[in-house]
């Protein structure tokens, strides 16, 4: 099995098979932002923009990591790209490994020339770093695609299923660190699908992060999708009994905002529309991370993303309205309901 064919593999299977959470939602259900009746204000006056690492953005969403290293990449990649960079939005590629390691396939990860002005995101799994990675390898993949800062992923339980996974995470906590030290872009630590914890946020943090993406569950599960993947009826049985495992994304933005509070955080795993974006920043998130729900679009057109995330911001703009949040300043400071009750932020 080719590098090549796990990409496509994990693209099929996230477009034809049931991948989500079994018996767990991302949590957003249980949360509503009080609807305000009287505004005070015009839609027009909406101003949903954001900053991170010194780039503004028309809107807190960051089309997440999915994909690249197979020739049915390089088309996704570039009509996010493309979208991203007609909305102002951020866009982050997938795992860079096989780039890195096999430098004909950069192409499919290369997306500057369509978006030259956007915030970009590199990405490298972290546990490369104990199987050989280091600086030079994190410099290649920033490099490769001019990006903005690199995404160090944390994919621990995806490993466990993978044919040969790399399942050595020890002394990882110091690797990162020392990556965040040398490295001359930010490093943002990102989960993929089970959530970040208090405790590992806060270790995250103290390594020298520059910002975390909770990538919680609720959304996407990678061990359902290794399910899928594996010949092997154990892998299979395995996988399938993790389906429901990991901390709600609700949950993990939560515990990370109070672990770091000062770091920036992207809310990522299960975000499905505007109005849960909107949750997602009220509960504390700076950036909202989406991919799966934008997956069949990228796979048709860039037109057809460009109408995907479109449809994503006004959605978002249109509840920042409706609760009466003229900025996202004011969004973080609107009352929510939790579970039918007016709920006290900690």
């Amino acid at each position: 099995m080719t590098h090549q064919n796990r990409k496509e593999d994990h693209i099929r299977i996230c477009m034809e098979e049931n991948v989500g959470a079994v018996g767990l939602t991302a949590g957003f259900e249980r949360y509503g932002l009080l609807h305000c009746a009287l505004p005070e204000m015009a839609l027009a006056d909406v101003d949903a923009s954001a900053q991170l690492f010194g780039k503004r953005l028309a809107a807190p969403l960051v089309l997440s990591a999915m994909t690249g290293g197979a020739e049915i990449a390089a088309p996704i990649n570039q009509n996010l790209a493309k979208a991203a960079q007609a909305y102002g939005v951020a866009m982050g590629v997938g795992s860079q490994r096989v780039a890195v390691e096999h430098p004909d396939w950069a192409r499919t990860y290369q997306v500057r020339e369509v978006a030259p002005d956007i915030l970009l995101f590199a990405n490298l799994g972290a546990v490369q770093l104990n199987y050989g990675y280091g600086v030079e390898e994190c410099r290649r993949a920033v490099e490769m695609i001019g990006a903005d800062a690199l995404v160090l992923h944390l994919n621990a339980l995806q490993e466990c299923f993978q044919p040969g996974g790399n399942t050595d995470f020890s002394g990882l906590l110091a690797k990162i660190g020392a990556i965040c030290r040398a490295l001359s872009v930010p490093v943002i630590a990102k989960e993929v699908g089970w959530g970040l914890s208090a405790a590992v946020a806060r270790q995250l943090a103290d390594a020298g992060v520059a910002a975390l993406d909770v990538a919680g569950a609720g959304g996407t599960s990678w061990s359902q999708v290794e399910k899928h993947r594996s010949p092997a009826e154990l892998t299979r049985q395995i996988a399938e009994a993790f389906a429901g495992w990991g901390i709600p994304t609700a949950l993990s933005l939560q515990l990370a905002r109070q672990a770091a509070p000062r770091l920036p955080i992207i809310a990522s795993g299960g975000v499905r529309n505007g109005v849960e974006a909107a949750t997602a920043i009220a509960l504390g998130a700076d950036l909202v991370g989406i991919a799966r729900p934008l997956l069949e679009a990228a796979t048709t057109s860039a037109e057809a993303t460009g109408a995907a995330v479109q449809a994503l911001i006004e959605t978002f703009r249109i509840a920042m309205f409706a609760a009466g949040a003229r900025d996202l300043a004011a969004l973080r400071q609107v009352p929510l309901i939790r579970d039918g009750q007016i709920w006290q932020r900690r």
